[in-house]
């Protein structure tokens, strides 16, 4: 039976990198969750590849309908959401279903799946460790390092609630962590 893996983790925990090196370990079978969205596509992202781009009324209606596992509307008419029909298309395939969503989806999604899912966070080792991450980066201002800051401090209070912590303060060892987790979850 497919399974689904769940990551979350605040911003600079060094998640895709992880996710990253896992995607293509092809004894693991894992592909992405398509998630839909109201935001316009980016650069060369393409409908049903990145994400299933959509009208904001075209997601109110599948709310209406309970077409979503989870959703949310993160800036007015701007929706993220996984769709019930998506995912399970990915399962029916044998396909072992990737998420990398906000704590808030995770556990949502977590509820969901039951013991069908695993929930990973990934942690780093402390907000000053996070800090330099975010500043080494140099793509966001003061304010928004603050922010981030703040919201990964918030993020942290849910890592006990998540079945496993990968604290990332070795990032090889970090994604060797991550990968021995999973192996074990989808054999």
């Amino acid at each position: 039976m497919s399974k689904v893996i769940i990551f979350c983790a605040p911003s600079g925990s060094g998640k895709s990198t992880i996710i990253g090196s896992l995607m293509p370990r092809q004894e693991l079978n894992l592909a992405f969750s398509v998630s839909a969205t109201t935001r316009p596509p980016r650069g060369q992202e393409q409908n049903g590849v990145e994400y299933l781009f959509m009208s904001p009324e075209e997601f109110r209606g599948h709310i209406a309908a309970n077409d979503f596992i989870e959703y949310e509307e993160v800036y007015a008419d701007r929706f993220y959401g996984t769709l019930k029909m998506q995912v399970e298309k990915q399962l029916a395939d044998g396909q072992n279903v990737v998420f990398d969503v906000d704590v808030h989806g995770g556990m949502r999604l977590k509820e969901y799946f039951g013991d069908r899912a695993l929930s990973l966070f990934i942690q780093p080792p402390g907000l000053e460790a996070l800090r330099q991450r975010l500043e080494g980066r140099a793509t966001d201002s003061p304010e928004v390092i603050q922010q981030r800051l703040d919201r990964a401090e918030y993020e942290l209070s849910f890592a006990p609630r998540f079945d496993r912590i990968v604290i990332n303060d070795n990032l090889e060892e970090a994604k060797a962590d991550a990968y021995a987790i999973i192996r074990d979850f989808v054999s």
